[in-house]
């Protein structure tokens, strides 16, 4: 059924077309992602889509009754009603409780929220992640979303494109996120030029199709052409997750990436790394940090040891709030490790963008304040001007004399980086380096990382920028360790979500020690009558005496096997920090930890079971 319908839509922003006479329409079950340029009218688009603007010209059909809900980039949330309220309205507590799916929203998005407090108190990310909630809890017929990733860690990320595809309503997303649309769409739109372009499947597809549009029509500038060429190879390369793109569209591309170029001279790079770098960069011994300073705050590492060396390119991972941009900074040298030491190479040029905005002169122009830093540049083999560079990051044109107190947020965060690499560092810390940037500047700033030598760190919710920049993750998961990932995000992902079931384990665990007591778990005092076991209740657990001693001897055993498995563990992720670029003992290392995290859970489960009958339940 058809739900929308454009029909000869134009619409300007002052002297600036946004659409031109633009007809489409959308149907139920469509789930469709939207991408363009920043300023390129996307977000006019879905605004006339759900009715919200209205368009100069043209006629907007919703078919009737049609129950839409929108989520936008500024969302007015009253201040003083909690966060309950916003997102629950006037439910009954026994009926959201009593909803699996509402659970499942309030765990995911809100988990960290009180939902008593009031809005007004409540952060950026937090009010944004509430109004979410209150519209996923809501039933509508078509979802509109701009930007709905933003604020949100990648497990959430992954959440709610699940969540999304389960959902019955048809689906209008507007996302930078290319891991998300690949995930959660079967169309795409591109607003270019003031007309929307057509595409079936998500990214992937969308790449594909868009360069196999190029290629008949032979009318893109070479440069476009070169990028375009190595997307694909990327998408081709890419994990396992990416190669369920439509067959038709890879024969169509052949043509164009015959002569792809590669994805990265790794070798040179490492080469030109080293020789630059010398053979230490960053090594962390048997320190110990905290996020909020020595003892404050969580905990982030643990008497860890660890080296960041030459042309190494790490993505870090893990929950918000884990310590990411503490480590970053350890790194940076801004703060100090509570304990233990940073040994920092002699010869470290060090470039930190963090996700504070650096103080820029306001009067200056771009240009001037890129080329203040250094007119040229060598990234890899070629020699780039400060002007060449502005244009890469989207800065065309007269863009590049505006004043840089005219920018926005993004194009100043843009402008920040650029900066940066313009002083040619040969280490780079990158904190959510793709905030605010549109799908082809990511592509353009990617293009330009993959030939840009020296050691990279890079914190990203972007799970494609991750997997495109960095040769390696590395994941804080809350244990003070930093434990490689060789399954890169996927493995994150389920490394997560066993230690989720683990820490419900654990908790079952000290439940049970502290009702038993502590030291000897589930003893118990034979009653006077019968020689049998109480329980902590007072009732006869029907265990003969001889049973409690053997039910006591198998507790310790267990406890016992335990220990020696958590000190292997242990083990295990220092050879795994010393084995950093032996990925071959790397591989086996990791193999034995899994095997040992397995046989954990299972001695875990048994402890359990023999405490449970200790208890006489």
């Amino acid at each position: 059924m058809n739900l929308v319908n454009l029909e000869s839509v134009s619409h300007a922003f002052g002297p600036k077309p946004l659409l031109s006479d633009v007809s489409l329409g959308l149907e139920e079950g469509d789930r469709i992602g939207v991408v363009g340029r920043n300023g390129g009218g996307k977000t006019t688009l879905i605004s006339i889509v759900a009715g919200t603007v209205k368009p100069d010209s043209g006629r907007v059909t919703h078919t009737r009754g049609l129950r839409v809900g929108m989520l936008s980039q500024r969302d007015q949330l009253d201040p003083d009603a909690t966060v309950k309220d916003i997102v629950l309205g006037g439910m009954a507590e026994h009926e959201w409780a009593g909803d699996p799916v509402i659970r499942e929203i309030l765990a995911n998005l809100l988990g960290d929220i009180d939902l008593s407090a009031a809005a007004g108190a409540l952060s950026g990310g937090e009010r944004r992640r509430t109004a979410l909630a209150r519209l996923l809890v809501a039933e509508h017929d078509l979802l509109i979303l701009d930007e709905p990733t933003n604020h949100l860690d990648i497990e959430a990320i992954a959440w709610l494109a699940r969540h999304l595809v389960q959902r019955k309503s048809a689906l209008l997303v507007v996302t930078h996120d290319r891991w998300f649309l690949d995930a959660v769409s079967t169309r795409t739109w591109e607003v270019v030029d003031g007309s929307v372009e057509r595409y079936e499947g998500g990214y992937a597809a969308y790449v594909l199709a868009k360069a196999e549009r190029a290629r008949i029509a032979q009318a893109a500038e070479e440069r476009r052409q070169n990028l375009m060429r190595k997307e694909i190879a990327w998408l081709r390369r890419g994990p396992p997750a990416r190669t369920s793109k439509p067959k038709f569209r890879i024969n169509a591309a052949e043509a164009l990436i015959a002569n792809e170029p590669p994805p990265r001279e790794t070798v040179e790079l490492l080469n030109f790394a080293s020789a630059r770098l010398g053979k230490t960069v960053f090594d962390l011994e048997n320190v110990t940090l905290h996020a909020g300073g020595p003892g404050a705050g969580p905990l982030v590492l643990d008497r860890c040891t660890y080296q960041f060396g030459p042309g190494d390119r790490i993505g870090l991972i893990g929950v918000n709030g884990s310590g990411k941009s503490s480590l970053l900074r350890l790194l940076s040298g801004t703060v100090e490790p509570d304990s233990g030491r940073v040994v920092r190479g002699r010869t470290v040029r060090l470039a930190h963008l963090s996700q504070e905005l650096g103080e820029l002169d306001p009067t200056r122009r771009v240009l001037e304040t890129v080329e203040e830093i250094r007119k040229y540049v060598q990234v890899g083999k070629k020699e780039w001007s400060a002007s060449q560079l502005l244009e890469r990051l989207g800065f065309r044109g007269e863009a590049q004399w505006k004043v840089v107190g005219d920018l926005s947020g993004g194009e100043r965060r843009r402008l920040q980086l650029l900066r940066l690499i313009m002083d040619e560092p040969n280490v780079l810390l990158l904190d959510e380096p793709t905030n605010d940037l549109d799908i082809e500047t990511l592509n353009e700033l990617e293009d330009l990382l993959d030939g840009w030598p020296g050691t990279l760190v890079v914190v990203s919710h972007d799970r494609y920028f991750l997997e495109r920049v960095a040769d390696r993750c590395v994941a804080l998961l809350g244990d003070g360790r930093l434990s490689l990932l060789p399954g890169g995000v996927d493995e994150y992902l389920e490394r997560r979500a066993q230690g989720t079931a683990v820490s419900a384990r654990a908790a079952a665990r000290s439940a049970t020690t502290a009702k038993a007591g502590p030291g000897k778990a589930g003893t118990a005092a034979a009653s006077s009558s019968g020689g049998k076991a109480a329980s902590p209740d007072g009732k006869a657990g029907g265990l003969s005496a001889k049973e409690l001693r053997e039910l006591q001897k198998e507790l310790s055993r267990l406890e016992r096997q335990l220990d020696r498995l958590g000190e292997r563990e242990t083990q295990l992720h220092g050879e795994m920090a010393e084995a950093a670029t032996d990925f071959e003992r790397l591989a086996k290392l990791d193999a034995e930890l899994r095997e040992v995290t397995a046989q954990k859970e299972s001695v875990e489960l048994e402890w359990m079971t023999v405490a449970e009958r200790l208890e006489g339940r």
